[in-house]
């Protein structure tokens, strides 16, 4: 059963398209009404053809009544706009128009424009006159131009036109989505790990986000109180029992637990699924039990578990709870992925939820844990690296947050993908669920139980590593990386995999080389990488994130994009055309972050 649905209060943001126009009446306007309403269609057509939201519900668009041709049209626009519940802006036009008085003026609202290319009339000087009235505003916009001239009468959308209208837009939408939302923290600091000393100027002034905290004694109020849906927890109980296999134990005989102790902790993990899950999103079934206030949630877009290890040395760890969230699918059907952060990392969080929004498809949580060269390889397992690993691989290994939709078999043409849930297939749902063990807890690292999915990530398929990470006197900076998984020899992946702990899910990464500065080699890009955990999507979505950090003003400290790739706003190129990153520093710099004051 496929679950399509709205998990937060509040309005989707639509995309509101302004159709502007040259304002000189008794010829010119009236020349141009049918063509500047007729672009603005086609661009409102394509954008809700073409991309939905992340909840697979589709992207609404909101056009101007009127084009607009001065200030008060504008006006009138922005109040429809504003009515409408608008997140993103795009204006469109075939001709020469009155710059400042028909630009978007919202300074929180991202906003482009696209001037069609024709000779015909001048809607690239448009273009140029109004992207200068933003920069000299401190409103950066992007600026949409196509390539080839294209005749007035051409109704088409060229595809480099299309292209940067669908990365814009969506770009726009993930900011616009985040906007007002949550990040819940269940716990605190988990092992003194940095992202998880949540910076609540951080989320309000780059996001527009609050943050909500609950202890995680929370979970075990509710358990004990019984405030959650007991029906539901059978059916998730039934289903965990015939889905979910249960791995080897590999803990030392004296430390193992017993048949009844095993037990005792798949019936907690999946109560733990559970309020967790409300914790997030709420849950009206708690009304109706007469939990009014804990059916509200936290209208949180994004959280975040402590686990170790105030709660890991007494009792199950997160690792069911958090793998299962940030997978496709449960016991009732298959559903957006929750995006939910092991340890509490709010920034990796964060950085899967970037991911999230702009792919529609569950997050890879993983620790960036070894670099293996190709001789450390050959010295360990007597083998050689071939193919896209020939070069080194990094281990991508994590015993909580790994999405079953790592595995590999979802199919696309019969090779490895991880898709959009509204794509899944109950068959697919299956392979992934019968390729994953649920081994035991290392009692070691987790004395109080619990189980982590074993699994080994098959089949190559282009994904992108991320990490947002913090920076006194900076800010926050961005890392990303492209590149694939791997398949490694069977023996090969068997003897480095013994080496860490083989019941966690392992991903093999090889990062795509650029043979300069961090991208030199993949010992660079291990080297240069800034945290312990990254977020990993399917697709190479560099210049995706590229664009939606622009937005932001977060600039990127390492990434592996070609230059003809990235699309930032115009005012960027004022900031240096050479040194695109430290253009890109420079420009966020100035402008300072979206939601914040300067």
């Amino acid at each position: 059963m496929l679950n399509i649905q709205k998990k937060l209060p509040g309005r989707l943001p639509k995309v509101g398209i302004r159709p502007i126009i040259d304002g000189r009446r008794k010829g010119i306007r009236e020349s141009l009404e049918e063509q500047t309403m007729r672009m603005a269609k086609s661009t409102a057509d394509l954008i809700s053809k073409k991309l939905r939201h992340s909840n697979g519900l589709p992207v609404e668009c909101v056009i101007s009544d009127t084009t607009i041709g001065g200030v008060a049209e504008a006006a009138r626009c922005a109040d429809k706009f504003a009515q409408e519940g608008v997140g993103v802006s795009l204006s469109v036009t075939p001709c020469w128009c009155y710059g400042m008085e028909t630009i978007d003026m919202d300074p929180l609202i991202p906003k482009a424009i696209w001037g069609f290319n024709g000779t015909e009339r001048p809607g690239a000087v448009y273009l140029s006159a109004a992207l200068a009235g933003h920069d000299q505003a401190g409103l950066p916009a992007f600026g949409i131009y196509g390539k080839d001239v294209q005749d007035q009468d051409d109704n088409s959308i060229p595809e480099d036109v299309e292209q940067k209208l669908l990365q814009f837009t969506k770009a726009g939408l993930a900011a616009a989505t985040m906007r007002g939302k949550s990040y819940l923290s269940i716990g605190s600091v988990s092992m003194g790990i940095a992202g998880s000393q949540i910076s609540p100027d951080f989320f309000c002034d780059y996001l527009g986000m609050r943050n909500e905290y609950v202890d995680m004694t929370e979970i075990t109020r509710r358990i004990e109180e019984e405030i959650y849906d007991k029906e539901e927890y059978k059916k998730a109980l039934s289903w965990v029992k015939e889905n979910c296999k249960e791995g080897e134990d590999r803990n030392r005989e004296d430390l193992k637990h017993s048949r009844s102790q095993k037990n005792a902790e798949w019936e907690m993990v999946v109560k733990m699924t559970l309020i967790a899950r409300d914790l997030m999103v709420g849950n009206k079934r708690l009304t109706e039990l007469g939990f009014t206030e804990e059916a509200e949630g936290h209208n949180a877009l994004v959280a975040g578990f402590q686990g170790q290890r105030q709660w890991t040395d007494y009792l199950p760890n997160g690792d069911f709870m958090e793998t299962i969230l940030n997978t496709s699918f449960d016991w009732n059907g298959i559903r957006e992925a929750f995006v939910f952060a092991t340890e509490n990392d709010s920034l990796n969080g964060v950085s899967m939820l970037f991911n999230h929004l702009l792919t529609d498809r569950a997050q890879i949580f993983s620790d960036i844990r070894t670099y293996w060269s190709p001789e450390a390889v050959k010295r360990v397992t007597g083998k050689e690296l071939t193919g896209l690993a020939k070069d080194g691989i990094l281990h991508l290994i994590n015993s909580g947050a790994t999405t079953l939709d790592a595995t590999g078999k979802q199919k696309e043409e019969g090779k490895s993908t991880m898709k959009p849930f509204w794509e899944i297939t109950e068959e697919e749902e299956k392979k992934c669920l019968e390729n994953t063990k649920w081994s035991p807890a290392n009692l070691e690292y987790f004395r109080g139980g619990g189980y982590s999915s074993t699994f080994y990530t098959q089949g190559i398929m282009p994904v992108t590593m991320v990490r947002i990470n913090l920076v006194k006197g900076l800010g926050p900076v961005i890392q990303i990386a492209e590149g694939y998984t791997v398949n490694l020899h069977p023996e090969i992946h068997h003897i480095l995999d013994e080496r860490t702990d083989p019941t966690w899910p392992t991903t093999w990464f090889a990062p795509r080389l650029t043979g300069k500065g961090a991208f030199r080699d993949v010992y660079s890009v291990m080297n240069n990488w800034r945290a312990n955990h990254g977020a990993i999507s399917y697709g190479h979505i560099g210049k995706d994130l590229i664009t939606l950090t622009s937005m932001l003003r977060i600039p990127v400290a390492m990434h592996n994009v070609p230059d003809e790739k990235i699309f930032r706003p115009k005012a960027w190129a004022s900031f240096g055309t050479s040194d695109l990153e430290g253009a890109d520093f420079r420009a966020c710099a100035n402008f300072g972050p979206l939601y914040g004051k300067k």
